[in-house]
């Protein structure tokens, strides 16, 4: 299987498999923690090795040039090139760039990118797979608040392009003679 179709196939499994996940209340960071650990779980169930904060291809900018950029999640396969996934709830210029520097060097990119949609698809050979989430002005001191709950619809450019009907459920009646 060639490299471009095996990308399309991880980023469709992967955004399967974050459809799952909920959360609700966390803040960016927690938020960011959270995608990644998913995005870990999918891997070892997949049998490969996972290492987090892996070094990149990448140098970091000036005046940091000496020193190595890290990806999120790097993955190796014994059947396939190395995986690499960032995870990124902003549109970040730097994250592609390290991405495509990734796929020069012969790994397969996945850009998990989080948030409440407007999600600009990057320049292959990057994979984006996007997870839709809600946000709410917190408390004093929490800044925004993110929520993914199994009751939204599945956005319209997610995988499949299909939308989650909605359910009514039962309304439950009081038995006669309670108050």
């Amino acid at each position: 299987m060639e490299v471009t179709a095996q990308g399309e196939r991880l980023a469709a499994d992967l955004g399967r498999w974050l459809a799952d996940l909920t959360f609700v209340d966390l803040d960016t960071d927690e938020v960011t923690a959270r995608v990644i650990e998913s995005v870990v779980r999918w891997a070892e169930a997949q049998g490969w090795r996972v290492y987090r904060r892996a070094p990149s291809v990448l140098p970091l900018p000036p005046p940091l040039e000496q020193r190595q950029s890290v990806l999120d999640v790097a993955c190796a396969r014994p059947d396939g090139p190395p995986v690499v996934v960032e995870v990124d709830h902003t549109d970040r210029a730097r994250t592609v760039q390290k991405l495509r520097a990734e796929a020069d060097a012969g790994r397969i990119p996945l850009w998990v990118r989080w948030g409440v949609g407007r999600f600009t698809a990057p320049p292959p050979p990057v994979r984006m797979v996007t997870c839709e989430v809600t946000r709410r002005t917190g408390p004093a001191g929490r800044g925004r608040l993110h929520s993914r709950t199994v009751d939204r619809p599945a956005p319209a450019h997610s995988f499949g392009g299909e939308t989650v009907a909605e359910q009514a459920l039962p309304i439950p009646l009081a038995e006669p003679g309670a108050s």
